[in-house]
């Protein structure tokens, strides 16, 4: 009976035993960067700041990105999308930044931004994968 609990557990996209601990020990420090990557956009809805957008903007991903690798890395839910997301919106943003936006430079953000996110993509899949099934036959004491 134990066998089949682990396989349906195993086909599920949901979670499978506890959360990973932060790489941080008790201290929430993904979670406040998160809360304060929002608090820097409220702030930025009333001073119109470029400076408190980007900052709030890059702490709270940064917040966001720490937490879903970790328990992405450790099998214990996925988040391939917004892992191979991050990077490809990023080097677009990069590109755009070096060459100036102009309609005909579309399809060459595309054309970077949609293999390296299909490749990071797949990259990750397989990661969960093996990850996930390492947790399954070797559960995480906590």
């Amino acid at each position: 009976m134990a066998a089949r609990e682990q396989r349906r557990a195993h086909r599920q996209l949901g979670t499978v035993g506890e959360r990973p601990p932060g790489i941080f020990g008790g201290v929430p420090v993904s979670e406040i960067a998160i809360f304060a990557g929002l608090v820097a956009l409220v702030v930025w809805l009333f001073s119109r700041h470029t400076a408190t957008l980007v900052v709030g903007v890059i702490v709270c991903t940064l917040g966001v990105l720490e937490v879903t690798a970790r328990e992405h890395l450790s099998g214990y839910r996925s988040h391939t999308t917004l892992l191979a997301a991050v990077p490809s919106l990023a080097v677009g943003i990069g590109i755009v930044s070096l060459l100036g936006v102009h309609r005909d430079r579309a399809p060459l953000l595309l054309a970077i931004a949609l293999p390296l996110f299909a490749l990071l993509a797949w990259f990750l899949r397989a990661r969960f994968r093996i990850a996930r099934q390492a947790r399954i036959v070797h559960p995480p004491r906590g």
